[in-house]
């Protein structure tokens, strides 16, 4: 199974890469997530541009590792109380046309951390919020991590590994019932 990661943030030591790259050390056997590297080249969303055969590259690529994946898991950080603007383009890049999106009718999970006292859980609900409107199957698991600049400056401990590995088992378990179904159709 594959499960692409996308950090909203684009520094150097991310909190929220940190949290996907534990994610990832913690997954089972079998489970292979795909930390995603690409979202500081995506454009802006520009119609202009949207259009078979014309879409950047940047743009192309990135809808196609939303394609490839069984799911996703998204780590955002809070940016004046909401998603960060390259986070928020890239999914407004995938979410042309809608009836095609590569996130319509897949497990996507949102974690997000922040130096504030409350982990940057409005992001996180705006996020859920957007991939909805894309059709995600947007998981209630959740990881939030308030103080992060704090709680992880020694890496991600044992508690918080527990809370990733059940975000990733949650995100496996909604990518089988996803196939039992579409298998029993």
């Amino acid at each position: 199974m594959k499960i692409l990661a996308i950090s909203g943030s684009l520094r150097a030591g991310s909190h929220n890469t940190d949290l996907l790259q534990a994610a990832a050390a913690v997954a089972p056997d079998g489970i292979d997530i795909m930390l995603y590297d690409g979202l500081k080249e995506i454009p802006p969303y520009d119609a202009d541009d949207d259009f078979p055969g014309a879409q950047p590259a940047p743009v192309r690529r990135f809808k196609d590792a939303l394609a490839e994946a069984d799911a996703v898991v998204i780590a955002t950080p809070e940016y004046n109380s909401s998603i960060p603007g390259v986070l928020k383009n890239a999914l407004d890049w995938a979410s042309r046309p809608l009836a095609e999106s590569p996130v319509r009718n897949k497990p996507v999970a949102v974690l997000s951390s922040s130096t504030g006292m409350f982990g940057g859980v409005w992001a996180a609900a705006e996020t859920r919020k957007v991939l909805g409107a894309l059709g995600a199957r947007t998981l209630e698991d959740t990881v939030a991590v308030p103080k992060a600049d704090q709680r992880l400056a020694n890496g991600v401990d044992a508690t918080l590994l527990d809370e990733l590995r059940t975000v990733v088992d949650a995100l496996a378990t909604a990518v089988d019932a996803r196939d039992q179904t579409r298998a029993a159709a």
